[in-house]
């Protein structure tokens, strides 16, 4: 894409809507600023400048401008990123030339097309029809239909595919983005054959991969190949580890609400949204992963789960909840009637699934009832089971008052001591799952050589008047890259209420101008009041840096005139002992 048509989409977005779209920005001054949505952290260190467009976390050390943050949590290419912002800013993008377009582009739009394909099937063909009857006598509504983009896949082994090589796509493509599976090394069939579809979307909402549902005239069919359920196996666009279902359509009244309401299947997330239940996602029968998290992470720590009392209670989910709990998260649970889901409760009565929402307990409050539930703890044998499984979960919590309650209700539901519920729990081994990806990234610790460095450019940035402090004398003691923004930045005025790459941009690099973008905002952030001095701060960061450069040349002396003195060369040491002391003259 032509680097106009880039300008044109930043002039016409503001950063601070496209990343408050995403993560909840607090006024800063003149900046907004937030928790890393990309590394954990207890104080916020993620700013964004409204002045330069551009963001940058003190914490993790990533920054950019918006296409840059679109790209880094989205986790896109820059193609895809550029087609997501386009559509915000109302920018028209040129069809490209297919050899020109990326290998995630053709597959996007192979999703899309397949997508268009089995809502026409779902609205124009027989069988179709009767498959939509089926899903409004569920109580899926004509209008949420179309806004899910749900279809039907035809109970035939290519038709899918031969359409889609018909609209000049390869064979191979359509294995890679999943819809097509690959029988030989010529041929390849429909994954998806006599099914209701689900279109499953990324946080942008772009298709990237189905569900598909066995139907047959309202009837189940025997057992196919993958079940009464399919989804699209992990390609170059879906993982399903990393994708909670509607969370494009639910992700403003997360935020809104500040909760989310977590259910199992696609239905139950239609059904709500028809109700007026628009903060909810489904995990398509997963358990949470942390990868699910650090994008809830974004939106709420709030969490309510909805799934029936079985999932609710089985390991895997433990595990995710115990997951979502060590990374921060408020656990609730919504306790569901035997037998039933939310689609069922939604479909029959609207207000019994509120009721529900508004009575859900606390995780620990769960896992207490469920467990005296299941053991009567009058009965010396069972106190020790009871123990066995609540414990690792006392365990777990952080906060060392909230853990003392919980010892406290189980010792008085056990009739023990508090004094041998803590000891028991000494015993117990605090097992959280790790939390991958994205946690505990830090850069590189700079050196006070840089820090000073970036400190004077800092200051010139923000005080160009001073820029003439800064005397030939000094480059030298100055890194080769730090010297060159120096001398570009001597040869042209520096403005700072000028958009940064309009004025930089005939004279510096790519590279430099990010740095310098940084450090226009690291300026804005640390050089705050009147009471600073720029032109102290300017001489004092000159003078250590000077002092930085002498301390090296002496330690590097101080090692060659033992090396001299090493091999008897006493005329040659003596010689460098006199410049170390006029060198040491000079620190002084």
């Amino acid at each position: 894409m032509e680097n106009s048509v880039v300008q044109q989409i930043k002039d016409r977005l503001d950063i601070v809507e496209v990343i408050s779209g995403y993560i909840k920005l607090q006024k800063a001054g003149v900046n907004y600023r937030a928790p890393c949505p990309f590394h954990s952290e207890k104080t916020p260190s993620f700013f964004v400048s409204p002045a330069r467009q551009i963001w940058h976390c003190f914490g993790c050390g990533k920054g950019g401008d918006v296409f840059g943050f679109v790209k880094e949590i989205e986790g896109m290419e820059f193609g895809d990123a550029l087609r997501v912002l386009a559509q915000k800013a109302g920018v028209e993008l040129k069809k490209q030339d297919p050899k020109l377009q990326t290998e995630r582009q053709r597959l996007y739009e192979i999703s899309d097309l397949a997508t268009r394909f089995f809502e026409k099937q779902l609205q124009e063909s027989k069988i179709g029809k009767t498959v939509k009857e089926y899903l409004l006598k569920r109580g899926i509504s004509e209008k949420s239909i179309k806004e899910w983009r749900i279809g039907y896949a035809p109970e035939a082994w290519q038709t899918l595919s031969d359409f889609l090589v018909g609209r000049g796509y390869k064979r191979e493509e359509i294995i890679k983005v999943g819809i097509a599976i690959k029988k030989s090394n010529y041929d390849s069939y429909d994954r998806f054959r006599g099914r209701i579809m689900f279109p499953i979307s990324d946080t942008s909402g772009q298709i990237i991969g189905f569900t598909g549902r066995v139907f047959d005239e309202g009837k189940e069919k025997p057992v196919q190949e993958g079940g009464k359920y399919v989804n699209t196996p992990n390609t170059l666009l879906y993982d399903k580890s990393r994708i909670l279902y509607g969370l494009d359509k639910a992700k403003v009244a997360i935020r809104k609400n500040d909760a989310c309401i977590l259910v199992e299947g696609q239905t139950d997330v239609i059904m709500a949204f028809q109700a007026g239940f628009e903060n909810v996602v489904a995990t398509s029968g997963t358990a949470l992963t942390s990868y699910q998290l650090n994008i809830l992470k974004r939106y709420s720590l709030n969490i309510l789960t909805a799934f029936d009392m079985d999932m609710a209670g089985d390991s895997a989910t433990k595990r995710g909840i115990e997951l979502a709990q060590a990374q921060g998260f408020n656990i609730k649970v919504v306790a569901m009637p035997e037998g039933e889901d939310p689609a069922d409760i939604i479909s029959k009565k609207p207000k019994a699934f509120k009721k529900l929402i508004d009575q859900a307990r606390s995780i620990l409050e769960f896992y207490f009832e469920t467990t005296f539930f299941r053991f009567d703890e009058k009965k010396p044998e069972n106190k020790s089971k009871i123990a066995e499984i609540l414990l690792p979960v006392i365990k777990k919590i952080p906060n060392k008052i909230e853990q003392s309650h919980w010892i406290q209700k189980l010792s008085g539901q056990l009739e023990v001591s508090e004094e041998s519920i803590r000891e028991e729990l000494k015993k117990t081994k605090k097992e959280i799952a790790e939390a991958v990806s994205k946690e505990k990234i830090a850069p590189a610790p700079k050196t006070r050589k840089e820090m000073l460095e970036e400190k004077i450019i800092s200051l010139i940035l923000k005080f160009p008047a001073h820029m003439s402090v800064i005397k030939n004398d000094y480059l030298d003691c100055f890194s080769d890259s730090t010297k060159e923004i120096i001398i570009k930045l001597k040869e042209q005025k520096v403005d700072k209420n000028m958009p940064l790459e309009k004025m930089l941009k005939e004279n510096f690099s790519e590279k430099e101008i990010d740095f310098l973008n940084y450090l226009y905002l690291k300026a804005d952030i640390e050089i705050e009041g009147d009471n600073i001095k720029p032109l102290e701060e300017i001489d004092v960061c000159l003078m250590e840096i000077q002092t930085l450069k002498i301390k090296a040349k002496l330690n590097r002396l101080s090692k060659q005139i033992k090396q001299e003195e090493e091999l008897k060369n006493f005329k040659k040491a003596n010689a460098l002992v006199e410049e170390f002391n006029k060198l040491s003259q000079n620190l002084k």
